[in-house]
C-alpha cells in the first residue's frame, strides 16, 4: 500500500466547484445539550425552542452514570416530542434503545453502527463522529449510519479536539454523497455562514446558545436568521 503526503490527501479546495451539485434541503439547527445539566434545564431548553425551528438535540452529558442521565432526561425527551424534535442520546446505544430516544450519536469508540441498527431498529437515527476523515465517513456510511459529523471546524471549549478540517471537506462531501452530514466545534452565529456556503446540512451548536448573551431563545433566534437565509429547497428530517 502506497503511503502518501498529507499534501497529497489534501482536498482541492475548489473541487466541488467543477461539478453542478445536487440540490438538497436547507441546512438546520442540531442543539447539543451543556455537559452538566439540573432538573430545571426542561425549562432552559423549552425557552430555547421558542427561538427558532431546531432539528434535534442530542443529550450529552459525561461522567454520569445512565440511572442519573435516564432520570434528567426523561422531561427532555417528552419536550422534545412536543415540540417534533428528534431527541438523540450521546455515545450509548443501550441508554436509547432503554429510553426510546429518537437515536443515538456515536463517537469512534462508542460501538458499531451495526451493533446499534441491531438494537435500535430500522427507524432510529444513528450518527457517527468523523473528525476530518473522509475514509471514516465513508465506513460510517457503508455501516448504515443516518448522518457523519465532521468538526472541529473551530476552537471549542466544550471538549477537547484535536481535528480541524477545512470546509471544503463538507462541499466534498455534499457533491458525492448524499448522506447527510453535520459541521460540529465552535459555531456561532458570527462564524457559521462559510459552513452553510459550503454545503453542510446540519450545523450542531452548543454554548453558542446556551451562553448566549441574551439568552438561549435569543441564541436560537441568530441561528434561525442565518439558515433562514439558505436558499436550497425542503427541510430534511433528522
Amino acid at each position: 500500500m502506497n503511503d502518501f503526503t498529507p499534501e497529497e490527501l489534501a482536498l482541492d479546495p475548489g473541487f466541488a466547484d467543477r461539478f453542478e451539485k445536487e440540490r438538497r434541503p436547507p441546512c438546520q439547527l442540531y442543539l447539543i445539550s451543556p455537559p452538566t445539566i439540573d432538573t430545571g434545564f426542561v425549562n432552559t431548553l423549552a425557552r430555547a425552542l421558542d427561538g427558532g425551528p431546531v432539528a434535534a438535540f442530542q443529550l450529552r452529558l459525561k461522567g454520569m452514570d445512565e440511572d442519573a442521565i435516564a432520570a434528567l432526561a426523561l422531561p427532555l425527551q417528552r419536550l422534545c416530542a412536543q415540540r417534533e424534535v428528534a431527541f438523540i442520546i450521546n455515545d450509548s446505544a443501550a441508554l436509547a434503545h432503554r429510553l426510546g430516544a429518537d437515536g443515538v450519536h456515536l463517537g469512534q469508540g462508542d460501538g458499531k453502527v451495526a451493533e446499534a441498527r441491531k438494537l435500535l431498529g430500522r427507524e432510529a437515527q444513528i450518527g457517527v463522529t468523523c473528525h476530518d476523515s473522509r475514509h471514516l465517513a465513508m465506513e460510517a456510511g457503508e455501516a448504515g449510519a443516518d448522518y457523519v459529523a465532521f468538526g472541529a471546524f473551530y476552537p471549542t471549549t466544550t471538549k477537547e479536539t484535536e481535528y480541524r478540517p477545512d470546509p471544503s471537506l463538507l462541499s466534498w462531501w455534499t457533491t458525492v454523497f448524499g448522506l447527510p452530514c453535520v459541521a460540529i466545534g465552535g459555531i456561532t452565529p458570527d462564524n457559521a455562514q462559510p459552513l452553510i456556503n459550503a454545503g453542510t446540512d446540519f450545523i450542531a451548536v452548543s454554548s453558542a446558545v446556551w451562553k448566549y448573551p441574551e439568552g438561549p431563545e435569543s441564541g436560537v433566534a441568530a441561528f434561525s436568521a442565518l439558515l433562514g437565509a439558505d436558499k436550497r429547497k425542503g427541510a430534511r428530517p433528522l
